[in-house]
């Protein structure tokens, strides 16, 4: 994990119920996980694999994450290295991949198409999650109609992305990162996280421009 320092704008309500939570009030600790529930089950059906469906439900894997959270707070809070919101998303992630591991072993290497660049813990984004996502994003209502005619179009673009472009597209659309949390999760410089956004959704449009039905994006 990255040696960065909390972003500033950490809220003082957070530090506080922090310091509750780790003198045991689990009400806190329950107030604290349930602010940033939906984001990080947005991350984790994301980079679930497909090939998990039916086998493991999103819930289960945050519930697993809320487990090791409590256990680490007070490692946590004595060496805070990331804003609160990407440490949970951190620790969510290796329990992602410990579900991963435990469900798919040695078929982890071969899971098929998906989105990913992570250097890090997290499983890699799943193309079909990704490209449903931004088919309900990026299309017209007459392109919508057509959803499951293109999708794998729009799964084969992905797929044919330069990684870092991929993933700064699912960290920024899906996972709904801000620039300032893009630029630490991918260890860039604000600056630079915006400007890889900005050609990556260039080079997703022009790729996207050659599908049949985009034409006129």
């Amino acid at each position: 994990m990255p040696n960065m320092s909390p972003d500033s704008s950490e809220s003082g309500e957070t530090a506080e119920l922090l310091k509750r939570a780790v003198d045991g009030d689990e009400n806190a600790l329950n107030e604290l996980f349930s602010r940033y529930r939906d984001r990080l089950k947005r991350m984790v059906h994301l980079r679930l694999s497909r090939r998990l469906q039916g086998r493991v439900d999103d819930s289960d894997v945050i519930q697993e994450a809320y487990i090791d959270v409590s256990r680490r707070l007070s490692e946590y809070q004595q060496d805070p290295q990331l804003p609160f919101f990407l440490w949970l998303r951190y620790i969510t992630g290796l329990k992602l991949t410990e579900v991963h591991r435990r469900h798919l072993g040695t078929q982890m290497r071969d899971a098929g198409q998906e989105v990913s660049l992570h250097r890090g813990a997290l499983p890699e984004a799943n193309s079909v999650s990704l490209a449903a996502h931004l088919l309900g994003t990026m299309t017209s209502p007459s392109q919508a109609a057509v959803k499951a005619e293109t999708r794998i179009y729009v799964q084969e673009a992905l797929n044919g992305m330069d990684p870092l472009d991929r993933e700064v597209l699912a960290l920024k659309h899906f996972e709904q990162l801000s620039t300032s949390e893009m630029a630490q999760v991918l260890g860039l410089s604000k600056a630079g996280a915006g400007s890889r956004y900005l050609r990556a959704i260039k080079r997703l449009r022009k790729i996207m421009s050659q599908l049949p039905g985009f034409e006129g994006m």
